[in-house]
């Protein structure tokens, strides 16, 4: 039975996952999570909640953060296929502001692990898609923070392509730009 695969992104410490998979007649056992094997592969998350969303194709979520009570992330599709995103936004980070973008899919199985202080989102690129996201800390609506998904600075390169329109909550179209958040800090 493989075990978990860890892939380096450019960004250090922001790490794409290849969980446990074994399929046979019957279907499939996967282990997402051990915190041993976590732990030697420099992710030591202590899970305070689990999340899940359900969006319709076109959905845009983020770019979300906390500004107290910052939470490390992994993050996986169980159903569905998204483009998700995430946002270096780490004090004194060589790799501030950068911004690396993934497939994750139910089938391929990816799962990517942000660390604390980066920025999120995700493009939904099929209908019913399902995210679950095992969160490092509690959510605090008083820190809850933001950046605009199509900043300039950031130029992130979504696929739109991939969807007929773009469908954002009312608060992601008001997230305010990485500059304006760098002036806050």
């Amino acid at each position: 039975m493989p075990g978990f695969q860890f892939q380096e992104t450019s960004i250090p410490n922001l790490l794409q996952i290849t969980p446990l998979f074994a399929p046979d007649h019957r279907g499939f056992l996967s282990k997402t999570f051990e915190k041993s094997i976590f732990v030697e592969h420099g992710i030591n998350i202590v899970p305070w909640e689990e999340l899940r969303s359900c969006s319709r194709k076109g959905v845009l979520r983020g770019l979300h953060f906390q500004r107290r009570y910052s939470q490390d992330k992994l993050v996986q599709v169980l159903h569905g296929a998204a483009y998700d995103v995430a946002v270096d936004l780490r004090t004194g980070s060589e790799t501030y502001g950068k911004w690396e973008g993934f497939y994750l899919t139910a089938e391929n199985r990816q799962m990517l692990y942000l660390p604390k202080d980066f920025a999120h989102g995700f493009l939904v690129l099929e209908d019913d898609t399902l995210l679950s996201y095992l969160c490092g800390d509690r959510y605090d609506p008083e820190s809850d923070g933001g950046i605009r998904w199509n900043d300039p600075q950031l130029a992130i390169h979504w696929p739109l392509e991939k969807v007929e329109n773009v469908i954002l909550s009312e608060k992601d179209s008001a997230l305010p730009l990485l500059a304006d958040y760098k002036s806050k800090v």
